[in-house]
């Protein structure tokens, strides 16, 4: 797991970072928090869902069957996709809330370095450029989280999320796996809310609501994506991965927030 350390200038003025290579510190990853922003670049993809969060639910984008093995990662590091959660991106970075309610930029520490990274601070003391656009990424995300956890809050308040029972094939000689702990929109209570209680999920709580439903006809990637990661245990994994799963890695620190 991650150590935290809020970023100083004063104290980290000629600190170093190690920058990301890859996702391996994704591997046990078993979901991706979502954004509402980025549901056109999930659908694709990934099958969404949510998972109950305090007194609420989040949407997340299922990663895994056993919920311990990321089925989009590769050995290596690499993501077997063309599209990265946005929650993933950031890293080694994150926001976090300070105890007077600000938002404070922190490193994963370690990937903390004295001299063999790239530098934090620039020589007046200001972020440097790198470091500068991983942190307006973030902003943006934490923005769009405020919206994205309105939305569901709203789907709540509408009463049509529901527990998903959901079962999944694992091919010939295996058991079908049950996945516990999800949650879904039920299509039906949807369609049946009433003319006023249906306005009140105009934008962001519509979209990701029919995202989610839409989203469905992905859970066979899972299933495809298992038995990849079965072959390729005992075979050499193809050099261009490019091929595989739509492979590419949008690294881009960027999101649509038109939604």
């Amino acid at each position: 797991m991650p150590q935290w350390i809020a970023l100083s200038k004063t104290e980290h003025a000629d600190s170093d970072y190690l920058p990301r290579d890859g996702y391996a510190f994704a591997v046990n990853q078993a979901v991706a928090h979502v954004l509402v922003a980025e549901l056109p670049k999930l659908l694709p993809h990934y099958a969404l869902g949510f998972m109950q969060q305090g007194e609420g639910y989040q949407p997340v984008a299922l990663l895994s069957l056993d919920g311990q093995n990321n089925l989009y990662l590769n050995s290596d590091g690499r993501w077997l996709g063309n599209y990265v959660p946005a929650s993933l991106r950031g890293y080694p970075f994150t926001l976090a809330n300070t105890e007077d309610g600000q938002k404070a930029l922190c490193l994963d520490q370690a990937h903390l370095t004295s001299d063999q990274g790239e530098p934090l601070f620039d020589a007046e003391g200001n972020l440097s450029k790198k470091v500068a656009k991983t942190l307006d990424f973030l902003q943006q995300c934490d923005k769009n989280r405020q919206v994205t956890a309105a939305s569901t809050q709203k789907l709540h308040e509408a009463g049509v999320i529901e527990p998903w029972p959901l079962t999944l094939e694992r091919g010939e000689g295996q058991e079908p796996l049950k996945v516990n702990g999800l949650y879904r929109v039920n299509e039906k209570a949807l369609n049946s809310l009433d003319a006023e209680a249906y306005a009140t999920l105009r934008g962001g709580p519509m979209a990701l609501a029919h995202a989610q439903l839409f989203s469905m006809s992905q859970l066979s990637q899972l299933s495809e994506r298992a038995k990849f990661h079965a072959q390729h245990a005992t075979q050499e994994v193809p050099e261009n991965l490019d091929s595989v799963f739509d492979g590419g890695d949008d690294d881009e620190l960027t999101l649509d927030f038109d939604s």
